[in-house]
């Protein structure tokens, strides 16, 4: 069996952690569990997790505040585990940073799919890997994944990088949100349409150093990238 990288999960429930574990080394996985939030920057630090699975509720540092903590530190994919039916701390995960949810309880099958996506989104495509796209103060590297505004980087997490990088292949092209989720989540993402518009708004807050406004609402249908008219 391949090996496919180290997740750390982050839960303070031990069935969890063990059942996550389970499944994942089937997989190919290395899994490190940890059941308390003060606990989680060390076990970073030292493991190198190519995923982080974040549980919001934790003894100690909380979820929410990790996910701001471990974007600050490197751009690993991060999956928040939330309540059922909590759209708001969904929600708010993402405008933390996390690449994506699952929902509480949750089948163990579904999350190991979902860590295997984020890992896709992460993980150079040949296709791409000379391609560079460069407008007016923005110059976006698919081969290193990085984005430029007046010539200092941007951090973007993953799931950002991918949907500017989308949205900025297409200049002008309208997307609706249905087409947004199949071409950066792909087709066995789980979440809703909301997801989107935090991302979206997440991005158009990095770039508001441009002199000109790159993502566009198209007001009933989606969103487009909107180069600048001429280059200064």
């Amino acid at each position: 069996m391949p090996y496919l990288g180290k997740v750390l999960v982050v839960d303070d429930d031990k069935n969890v952690l063990e059942l996550v574990k389970l499944y994942g080394e089937r997989e190919g996985y290395n899994v490190i569990g940890i059941n308390d939030g003060d606990l989680v920057l060390a076990a970073f630090d030292r493991e190198n997790p190519d995923v982080v699975i974040l549980d919001i509720m934790l003894p100690g540092t909380d979820g929410l505040t990790l996910c701001s903590k471990l974007r600050t530190i490197r751009m690993v994919p991060i999956i928040m585990l939330t309540a059922k039916g909590e759209e708001a701390d969904r929600v708010l995960g993402l405008e933390m940073g996390a690449d994506d949810y699952v929902s509480k309880p949750f089948s163990p099958r579904e999350l190991v799919a979902r860590i295997k996506a984020v890992q896709r989104r992460t993980q150079p495509n040949d296709a791409l890997i000379y391609s560079k796209l460069k407008y007016n103060k923005l110059e976006i590297e698919a081969d290193i994944r990085r984005v430029n505004v007046n010539d200092s980087i941007v951090e973007l997490t993953p799931r950002e990088f991918d949907l500017l990088y989308h949205l900025a292949q297409n200049p002008r092209r309208v997307f609706n949100r249905d087409d947004l989720l199949t071409a950066v989540w792909g087709y066995d993402y789980y979440g809703d349409q909301r997801t989107v518009d935090v991302h979206i708004r997440r991005l158009r807050e990095k770039l508001k150093h441009l002199p000109y406004e790159c993502i566009t609402t198209v007001w009933g249908v989606g969103y487009q990238f909107t180069p600048p008219s001429k280059e200064e």
